[in-house]
This record gives structure tokens, sequence and C-alpha cells, in this order.
């Protein structure tokens, strides 16, 4: 849906970046007890940390060499080229005690002092704890990471995305059971082409609560007028029928 190549020095690709995802992301929100709580997609924190993570460790030497960010729905993926200083897999260890090793130390003090980074080695835990203060997450939701011997990924979850997948199927049950309401009422009305009892009506569309019939299917149709009474003035009549309005007059 969306497309960005960028190119400059690395404080313009931050923002970029930054302004990339910010612009592919969205704000919902809640309502409290007194005010609006906002819910965003993801943490603005995390994601600076995780883009500026990607171009202080990038491995500058491999020719070609680019960081990606790939949004999905339900996830953001910011890859770059260059696994772990140490060469050992992310995945395998405690990110709470990695010991700071930096590939381009120069571009991280120039991050550091510019403060778009914090203290050295704080990068991975920051996206952690700012993610966790995101209103709806819980641990289903928490960042991950992955490394090779070529590349880092850092996933971030959409902590929207699994409300937006309920609503979703919700709103598609409630449009099929709506559909298949509609379809059973207009096939009553066909069926009432002649006059028709509560009874055999019932049946017809396979109904076995009555008092369920009455309310969810007869009373509707006969309120819409698209059904008729044969006997009006008496409606709990034992000898009541029902007929189609509009062939009501040539029965």
């Amino acid at each position: 849906m969306d497309d960005k190549e960028y190119e400059g020095n690395l404080i313009s690709l931050l923002r970029n970046s930054s302004e990339f995802v910010r612009n592919n992301s969205k704000v919902r929100f809640v309502k409290g007890a007194q005010s609006r709580v906002d819910k965003l997609d993801y943490a603005d924190r995390a994601v600076t940390e995780a883009l500026v993570n990607a171009l202080i460790h990038s491995h500058y030497i491999l020719l070609g060499s680019e960081i990606h960010i790939d949004m999905f729905d339900d996830r953001l993926e910011i890859q770059s080229p260059g696994g772990m200083y140490d060469g050992r897999a992310i995945q395998d260890r405690d990110i709470h005690t990695i010991a700071s090793a930096r590939r381009n130390p120069v571009i991280a003090d120039l991050f550091h002092r510019m403060k778009f980074m914090e203290r050295r080695g704080s990068g991975l835990t920051k996206i952690l704890s700012e993610t966790a203060k995101l209103p709806g997450y819980d641990d289903r939701l928490k960042p991950e990471f992955f490394s090779t011997l070529s590349d880092f990924r850092v996933v971030l979850k959409n902590v929207n995305y699994s409300t937006m997948a309920n609503t979703a199927q919700v709103t598609m049950q409630d449009t099929m059971q709506d559909t298949m309401q509609d379809n059973r009422m207009s096939k009553l009305v066909a069926f009432c082409a002649f006059t028709r009892s509560g009874d055999e009506m019932q049946s017809y569309i396979g109904i076995n609560n009555r008092d369920h019939f009455r309310k969810a299917f007869l009373k509707p149709l006969l309120e819409s007028g698209r059904i008729q009474m044969t006997h009006p003035d008496k409606p709990n009549s034992r000898n009541q029928k029902y007929v189609a309005a509009e062939h009501a007059d040539h029965q």
C-alpha cells in the first residue's frame, strides 16, 4: 500500500523512517471514565529505539547493504545488515544481561550526544518497557529479536490487531446472520402466496421454538406489512392464518 526508499545522512534517515512508520500506523481510542484513552499501534519510543539500533549497528562495509522496514497488519519488522557484534544469536540470550558492544562507536557516540539514544546497552530493554506501557498490552505482544551472522531483526507487535480482528469477525458474523435472517424472511413471504397457518410457516423454515419464531419472524413480518392476518380482528383466533400482502386481495 505504501513504498518508500530513502537516501541521505543518518539523521535524515532516522527522521524519514520514523515518519514512514507514523504515517502507516493508526491511533485508536477508547472512552475512559473521565477522558479518552489513545491506543497506538506501536509505542513511539520503542519504534525510535529500534530504528536507532538499526542505524548504529548496521554493517556498512557490506556493499549494497540497507535497512528494511516492513509493516504488516499485525506487526512491524525492522531488519538491518550485520548480526550481533560477537556473532551469537540474540534469540538465545537474555536481553537484560547483554553487554554493550558497538560495531560503529563514532555513530553511536553521535546519536548519544544528540539525545537520540540513552545510556549504552539500554536500547533493547527500552523497546520492551515502552511497548509494555501501551493500553491493551499483554505478554503475547512482547517484542521479539532475531539475529544471524548477517542480519538483525526487531519485530514489534501491533497491540490493536487482535481487537481489530475480533471486531471484523464479529461484524462478519453479524452480517452473515442478518443475511440468513433476510433470506428466511423472503422465503416465508413467498411461501405465503397462499394462506398458511403459523405452524406451517414455522415448519417451513425449520424453527423448533414457537416463541422464537413469533418474535424473530412472524411479528416483524406483520409489523412491516409484508404479510397480513386473514382474521385481523381476531389476532389470537385458532383459525388464524397469514398471507403475503401482495396476494391478500386474491384470497
